[in-house]
């Protein structure tokens, strides 16, 4: 199965400014029942939108380029590659509530290799962003499959969502699994059992 197109982060050409977003929180502040000019709450706006800076830093990153210095010199190497339990945070794009887990991500190469800390950053990348699970998911295997064109890419991830958690029906403990397999992953059975065998789901 072929990837799609990958997805571009959003060009916003008219983002509020700084003062503009802390306004905005302090609407917020108001709009909760509380008083946004009171001690507690006077450097309120501005941490918010500095913590936002970092919840959402993945807009400002280009997952292609990331992946895009690849290795050679492999000695023939051609079986699986997996970076497990890489630590996942990003937000609900319905609720703006975190997303907490892990990304199990692998490829099977064809000719080249690519830093370890690099499929990290493509993880990072994409959930720095508002997401839903499913398309997070997605994301991260296309993007691979498009820069390195692996014989295979596999991306699992699982992850407990504070919208359901914290709101809503308030189920503590429930988590999330999607995975997303493409090439050798999708098409050998064995290979898609030893992937699993290794993330210790076989």
């Amino acid at each position: 199965m072929k990837a799609k197109p990958l997805a571009e982060a959003p060009i916003l050409p008219d983002r509020p400014s700084r003062a503009e977003a802390e306004s905005a929180v302090r609407t917020l502040l108001r709009w909760a029942g509380d008083d946004p000019a009171r001690e507690g709450l006077l450097d309120t706006p501005a941490r918010v939108v500095r913590s936002y800076e970092e919840f959402f830093a993945g807009y400002a990153i280009d997952p292609v380029a990331v992946l895009e210095r690849t290795f050679a010199e492999t000695e023939g190497y051609d079986e699986i590659v997996l970076l497990k339990d890489i630590r996942l945070e990003s937000y609900c794009e319905h609720h703006m509530v975190p997303i907490i887990g892990v990304a199990h991500v692998a490829y099977l190469p064809a000719h080249r290799v690519v830093g370890i800390s690099k499929l990290a950053r493509v993880v990072h990348a994409y959930s720095k962003r508002l997401q839903i699970q499913e398309k997070l998911t997605a994301q991260i295997a296309n993007t691979i499959e498009a820069v390195l064109q692996p014989r295979g890419v596999a991306v699992v991830i699982e992850s407990e969502h504070q919208c359901m958690t914290t709101r809503g029906v308030h189920q503590h403990g429930a988590s999330m699994v999607t995975s997303r397999m493409l090439g050798a992953f999708r098409d050998d059975p064995n290979t898609r059992r030893e992937l699993m065998a290794l993330i210790g789901k076989g």
